[in-house]
């Protein structure tokens, strides 16, 4: 790449999901690679006359705060992705939901939350984005547009919702919440880590920013960290002005190259985390030791008919929640006895991830009833053998009832 490409998407449209992530943002290299390089650069020769340069500028590398070659590379790929017209990416998940939120929320604005959001979501918007910048927040759920209505107020700036939210697995029409949010002058941003494309395209149903922690499945190897938002570029370009380069939450080289790199493999890699789901959740819920299991693709899912029409039968993702029947400690014993299986935070990786997380804490209050109850295991499904995951299963709940 060279130092004056932009970061907006070439014109990959119109080609299968697999070629678009194996070719979208690959530059390749000056000495003829034909994949992109990793250029661990903090700083890029600038041009034999500066004095005209803007040096805030983000579309070309001068400095690596302000974006370098893979940043760039990988930018390109996910606006392609996620069909946008540009990306940015940043250091986390996390710093991608905040740059959204400092860059087009001010003092004495509002926002509706979903009622049901990652835990740092909620942090932001229950607390401190409140109590640091007077910003008003109203949670909601928002299965029920009638609420989403009525919490809608002239000073609404965000609408916020996760596609499919964590935990509790529930689906939001992102569609009718476009059209509730753009009648109030008011942006839609979706979190779609649990829905990376080509499972999703927010963008496709109204929404105007979309957020992804590419620390999940787009990486999908755990092992880089990293965070994007994809949109229009009037939407965009603000917030690598102002989060990245002013705020510095930018992506290293090398979590950028590697995220490009796992990319490639995104669509056949979702393919297996379904299979592997959907046969998971049938056989979960079939067990009556099993006092719940909540995945969009069982039929007694609340939103199985809005995720079976919203994602068009390309599937209803890798995660789920359920619980054993029993007590918090049942329910870390049949973790204990997993062998295959992993007890640990995140989702999305190669290997398959639980943790058990009990049924007290604020949050919890918007939860369903059997969430409250027993609590839940966030159960990523992974790539390894649909029988083998299956066996783990077994042996956990027969060593844990006896």
């Amino acid at each position: 790449m060279t130092s004056t490409e932009s970061s907006h998407p070439e014109p990959l449209r119109g080609i299968g999901d697999h070629t678009l992530c194996v070719h979208a943002g690959n530059t390749g290299g000056p000495s003829g690679a034909i994949r992109t390089p990793i250029t661990m650069a903090n700083s890029y020769r600038l041009p034999d006359d500066p004095s005209t340069m803007n040096w805030s500028a983000t579309d070309r590398p001068f400095y690596t705060r302000n974006s370098g070659d893979n940043q760039i590379a990988l930018q390109r790929k996910l606006a392609a992705l996620d069909h946008g017209e540009d990306a940015v990416a940043l250091a986390s998940g996390v710093a991608a939901l905040h740059a959204i939120f400092f860059t087009h929320v001010a003092t004495g604005d509002h926002v509706v939350v979903s009622d049901t959001t990652y835990e740092a979501t909620w942090k932001l918007w229950s607390s401190l984005l409140p109590r640091k910048y007077g910003i008003e927040a109203t949670f909601v759920d928002v299965t029920d547009l009638d609420a989403v209505r009525a919490a809608v107020r002239p000073s609404t700036r965000l609408l916020i919702t996760e596609a499919v939210a964590n935990p509790t697995t529930k689906v939001a029409d992102i569609a009718a919440l476009a059209d509730i949010a753009h009648g109030a002058g008011a942006l839609l941003v979706v979190d779609s880590t649990f829905t990376p494309p080509p499972l999703y395209r927010p963008l496709t149903d109204g929404a105007d920013l979309v957020a992804h922690s590419l620390t999940k499945y787009i990486n999908g190897h755990g092992d880089a960290m990293g965070g994007a938002v994809i949109g229009r570029t009037d939407l965009v370009e603000p917030i690598k002005a102002e989060a990245m380069v002013d705020v510095g939450g930018v992506i290293s080289p090398f979590n950028a190259w590697l995220i490009s790199r796992g990319s490639i493999t995104l669509p056949l890699r979702l393919a297996q985390h379904q299979s592997n789901a959907q046969r998971l959740a049938e056989f979960l819920e079939a067990d009556e030791r099993i006092a719940f299991v909540a995945y969009p693709g069982l039929r007694s899912h609340p939103q199985h008919g809005l995720a079976t029409r919203q994602f068009g039968g390309r599937g209803f993702g890798g995660m789920m929640a359920f619980a054993v029947n029993g007590s918090p400690d049942d329910q870390n014993r049949f973790v204990s006895h997993l062998r295959v299986i992993t007890s640990a935070v995140s989702l999305g990786h190669d290997e398959s991830l639980i943790v058990h997380v009990g049924a007290d804490g604020p949050r919890v209050a918007a939860y369903p009833a059997e969430f409250r109850r027993w609590g839940h295991l966030r159960f990523s499904v992974g790539l390894e053998d649909h029988a083998d995951l299956e066996s783990d299963l077994r042996h956990a709940l027969d060593a844990t009832f006896g």
